[in-house]
């Protein structure tokens, strides 16, 4: 049966392998969960999903697989061999319990009366003293009041049957082929953010100390370290207007999340593409540019540059001065692309729209082709494998 469930879970595209299916074999074989839903649900993400990404299509592959079944007790002949579920029962049971379980004439009659009823029984059973249910006195079930049998499920819910929690999708929005939100933005950000031991500022090494002091024959020995800085230093340029009205939400969720993930950040907002100048504030943006000569001179190589837009203009735009719509520009954005990856060691684009709509010709063309086909989809996939390049 988990066989079947292992496949199913590869063809939704959850990267799992055979070693983490043997864990979860194994966490089963231990006695981790036992007959009941919702802990077989929560075991299995956890001994087989890697990556909090992949949760959505893990709850979708788990719940059409497992359709239908409202607990474990649909599937406990299945997933439980006999050998083990008769010693499961004796590994748990104290010398009392097993005295109590002799009066009914012994382990063996009792697992065997429990499948039989299990087979008779076709619905849920509410209180009662024979059939398998919850708040009888049968000998099985949950919440019931036999000293002389043994509990199915209820391990701390007990008002509850095994909802299916899977149903839920709780982290559909971490599916990476989603469009980003601030959360998620947050998430994949944090790919980049680098830390090193800068500055005068010293804090407490709390392990080296232990360890000294230990060494030491129990005399205190303090070590100092340090203090931790973020040492990511990014440079964001924000394409504005036009084709990008439609991405505005994204853009302001991506510029709010890289405000609060990194220290040194740096932001600017240009027009389609970049040229001689851009600016810092769109309502002053015609008497407060800023050169991109300054910005070349002023920030070292180690920026990370980001560049967010569509790149969806005329060709022309890139290619030849006085190519802006704007203004004149003397020298084609070409240019000024190619200063910018020959100053900085990592730049990339960031666009808004799906990657199979790029193609190779056109503006989209060119500008991949001037970043060295650096430019990635504003997905949590795209986004991850932006930021993966951008720490190299």
């Amino acid at each position: 049966m988990l066989i079947g469930f292992f496949e199913a879970l590869r063809r939704a595209k959850v990267q799992t392998s055979l070693r983490e299916f043997l864990d979860l074999l194994e966490a089963l074989k231990s006695g981790v969960v036992f007959a009941d839903m919702d802990e077989f649900y929560f075991l299995a993400r956890a001994c087989l999903v890697k990556d909090e990404k992949h949760y959505d299509k893990f709850d979708r592959a788990f719940s059409t697989y497992f359709k239908g079944l409202e607990s474990m007790d649909d599937v406990l002949e299945v997933l439980i061999p006999d050998d083990w579920l008769r010693s499961e029962f004796e590994r748990m049971l104290s010398a009392e319990d097993k005295a109590k379980i002799e009066a009914m004439g012994g382990l063996e009659e009792l697992v065997e009366a429990f499948k039989k009823r299990l087979e008779e029984q076709k619905k849920r059973h509410q209180g009662g003293n024979k059939m398998i249910g919850t708040g009888g006195t049968s000998p099985f079930g949950a919440n019931g009041y036999n000293p002389e049998g043994f509990r199915i499920g209820q391990e701390g819910s007990r008002h509850k049957k095994a909802v299916k929690v899977w149903e839920k999708r709780a982290y559909k929005d971490l599916d990476d082929s989603i469009t980003l939100g601030i959360r998620n933005i947050k998430v994949a950000l944090r790919r980049l953010r680098k830390f090193a031991r800068q500055g005068a500022h010293e804090e407490l090494d709390m392990p080296d100390t232990i360890r000294s002091t230990a060494n030491n024959a129990g005399y205190l020995d303090i070590k100092m370290v340090p203090e931790r800085h973020n040492a990511v230093k990014v440079l964001l340029f924000l394409d504005i207007g036009g084709s990008m009205d439609p991405h505005i939400r994204v853009c302001e969720e991506l510029f709010s999340a890289t405000r609060t993930e990194f220290k040194h950040l740096e932001y600017f907002y240009f027009h389609n593409f970049i040229y001689e100048s851009v600016w810092k504030s769109n309502l002053r943006r015609n008497n407060e540019s800023t050169s991109l000569f300054d910005i070349l001179h002023k920030y070292g190589s180690d920026y990370k540059v980001i560049f967010v837009g569509d790149a969806s203009m005329a060709p022309y735009e890139i290619t030849h001065p006085g190519g802006s719509i704007e203004h004149w520009n003397e020298e084609a954005g070409a240019v000024w692309m190619q200063r910018m990856t020959e100053k900085f060691d990592k730049v990339i684009w960031l666009n808004p729209l799906p990657e199979n709509y790029w193609g190779d010709g056109g503006s989209l063309g060119i500008t991949r082709q001037l970043l060295s086909d650096h430019m990635f989809p504003l997905t949590i996939e795209g986004l991850e494998r932006g930021m993966k390049y951008l720490s190299k």
